[in-house]
């Protein structure tokens, strides 16, 4: 189930006997590839210990609001920011009328205020509590705010009653979480993605290159397929396992890459420029490895092709997206780019040495010729799916405006 691989899970453990299912669910999450943290309510822990989650998730639990540790950091925030995706199970009524009425009295609850990724909730109670009026309302109004209910279902409950309440089985959880990555709001459409950086032969053993990791443009092109698309990506040399997509083609240098882009780029319908393509190789490549003797060395360079210029300055072209590293004059630069090229869209990321370029987080500000949206520091994966909705609004005005 690749949906779930990498990604980041929170799960929320809050108390009642189905809490010990939350302890299969912590081993199918991550035999599913999930990366799960554990957060568990007082309550919980009288049914299940810490120590038992930690076990099994291979990370510390998380049980006070207020952790001397990281609350310099702001810990419990940080966590919010680092979730992919929340997962209440059990989720008891105690808890559910807390989160209905926007209660931040614990870690959990605080978490789940704080976060901007999706909620899921598997709620876990007794038959009569289930049906109970209060608990029905609350529910309308979480169900009202867009968070995801899973359950119950029914059956014979630990308390000898009978009757809906019981919490899904975790496979099923599992199932519902692994859907949510699935939004199907490109489906139909043909990506093509770049990503990762590109080498310049010197001589046989040097090469020119740069700092991209390739994590962003990966993500991007991950996150397409999350959203329906049949993706293709061309990578230059990184160290990354493309998850999600079956077509990846592997590349070193820009006239290679160039070639692989345009060989792909008809009936393409978006094309995502995330790679760092060098804007120079050397003019002659020495045939043989270049020995040390004087005190300096020459490189005469020229321009690499401009493949993004090249796709956009096609008869038929795709919708295109191109990215801009900047060091300074950010929105400038972006905006100059996105016009002289002829973009629909251009993503700008600030770079330094904490951010952009070769980093698990990033910023981007979001230009196009009609509107701008900044997205805020956040993991790669979280902020590709940011960008993949933005780039789905705007293709999808575009085909719009063209049939009117």
């Amino acid at each position: 189930m690749h949906k779930l691989t990498g990604k980041r899970i929170i799960l929320g453990v809050t108390g009642g006997i189905s809490a010990y299912k939350a302890a299969f669910l912590v081993r199918l999450l991550r035999k599913n590839g999930a990366n799960v943290r554990v957060v568990m309510t007082q309550s919980a822990t009288k049914f299940v210990t810490p120590l038992t989650f930690q076990a099994l998730s291979a990370k510390p639990v998380h049980t006070e609001l207020v952790d001397l540790n990281t609350e310099t950091a702001m810990g419990h925030i940080e966590l919010a920011k680092w979730a992919d995706l929340i997962l209440i199970a059990p989720a008891s009524a105690n808890f559910i009328a807390r989160y209905a009425n926007g209660f931040a009295e614990d870690l959990l609850s605080t978490l789940c205020l704080a976060t901007d990724s999706p909620v899921i909730i598997a709620p876990a109670m007794n038959q009569q509590m289930w049906r109970n009026q209060a608990t029905q309302e609350n529910l309308e109004r979480i169900n009202a705010r867009g968070i995801t209910v899973v359950g119950p279902t029914a059956g014979v409950q630990a308390c000898g009653d009978d009757g809906p309440g019981r919490m899904l089985e975790p496979e099923e959880i599992v199932g519902h979480t692994a859907n949510m990555f699935q939004t199907n709001i490109l489906t139909g459409s043909r990506l093509l993605v770049t990503a990762g950086p590109t080498r310049e032969a010197i001589d046989p053993v040097r090469f020119l290159s740069n700092r991209s990791s390739g994590r962003m443009g990966y993500a991007v092109a991950t996150a397409a397929a999350e959203a329906g698309a049949d993706v293709t990506l061309i990578s230059g040399p990184v160290d990354l396992a493309a998850i999600g997509i079956e077509k990846v083609v592997h590349v070193t240098s820009a006239e290679e890459m160039q070639e692989s882009v345009m060989q792909r780029i008809n009936n393409i319908d978006i094309f995502i420029s995330a790679a760092a393509v060098a804007d120079y190789r050397v003019q002659k490549i020495s045939e043989q490895k270049i020995k040390k003797s004087d005190d300096t060395y020459e490189l005469i360079m020229q321009k690499t092709p401009d493949i993004l210029a090249e796709v956009s300055a096609l008869y038929d072209a795709p919708f295109t997206v191109g990215f801009a590293a900047e060091t300074e004059n950010l929105e400038l630069n972006a905006q100059t780019k996105l016009y002289l090229k002829n973009l629909d869209m251009i993503a700008a990321n600030q770079v330094d040495k904490k951010l952009g370029i070769d980093c698990d987080e990033n910023a981007l500000t979001i230009f196009w010729k009609t509107g701008r949206e900044k997205l805020p520091l956040a993991p790669k994966n979280k902020l590709a799916r940011s960008l993949i909705k933005l780039i789905a609004l705007q293709y999808n005005e575009k085909n719009s405006n063209k049939t009117h």
